[in-house]
């Protein structure tokens, strides 16, 4: 049997188009894919973003910056030296975005100016850390992205 240009080139696509719906089914049902949003109420989350974005800016005005580094015990976030650290009340988040399972977050509690996260609670690699703390009724905000 002899094919001509015609049936050939139908031929072709239609391969092409099968390759294509079998990638396309095997990543859709496949369990080690994971198509889950970033967290849980992604959307109620990103209408709080313009306080976030107020938060960072009210801490760069009023130089409230923190300091984070890492040491041999862990990583370190230093407070600013010139406000009363028993005043402080807020959340730490470490968010690892190459395994959500890794993910957590804590109260802040300080006794003295800086708060130590254990070095056993991080793996090396990327971690995305917010630091959002209220001091006198103002709210500060702190995002940094860091390579532990």
């Amino acid at each position: 049997m002899k094919l001509n240009w015609g049936t050939a080139i139908v031929l072709a696509f239609a391969a092409f188009i099968s390759f294509i719906l079998y990638f396309v089914i095997r990543m859709s049902t496949d369990d080690r894919v994971n198509h889950d949003l970033v967290t849980e109420d992604y959307y109620r989350q990103e209408l709080s973003y313009q306080q976030e974005i107020d938060a960072e800016n009210i801490a760069q005005k009023n130089s409230m910056q923190l300091l984070i580094s890492k040491t041999n015990d862990g990583l370190a976030l230093q407070f600013p030296n010139q406000i009363d650290h028993h005043k402080i009340k807020g959340t730490v988040s470490l968010y690892r975005p190459s395994n959500k399972q890794l993910d957590f977050d804590f109260d802040l509690s300080l006794s003295d100016a800086h708060l130590l996260i254990p070095d056993k609670r991080l793996l090396d690699g990327r971690w995305d850390i917010k630091v959002l703390w209220i001091y006198n009724a103002e709210q500060y905000l702190h995002k940094e992205s860091i390579t532990y």
